[in-house]
């Protein structure tokens, strides 16, 4: 299933800016950036509870926010796109 990841991270101390970091690292596990804090994860379900057990871990809850959209598993049709694409689609060829 597709899952979308958004964050905001407030990041006026050190100990914010590593949050960030780990944040980022994180979703980097299960997908890749679509937008500066914005995620498109392909998961399977057991892999979205961990996902979101480990960001639960990591974020402050006073002043950190993470929002979580699930798109399901037929997902391309409700996904629409304009401008310069930053990111490989998930069940696209990537040739390395």
């Amino acid at each position: 299933m597709m899952v979308v990841v958004a964050y905001d991270v407030n990041t006026e101390t050190p100990d914010g800016k590593r949050r960030l970091r780990s944040v980022a690292k994180t979703c980097m596990k299960y997908g890749q950036r679509v937008q500066n804090s914005v995620f498109e994860c392909s998961v399977t379900p057991s892999d979205y509870l961990i996902l979101k057990h480990d960001l639960a871990e990591i974020m402050d809850e006073m002043c950190d926010s993470l929002r979580y959209y699930n798109l399901g598993s037929k997902y391309a049709s409700k996904i629409e796109h304009r401008g310069r694409q930053r990111h490989v689609p998930v069940d696209g060829v990537m040739m390395l």
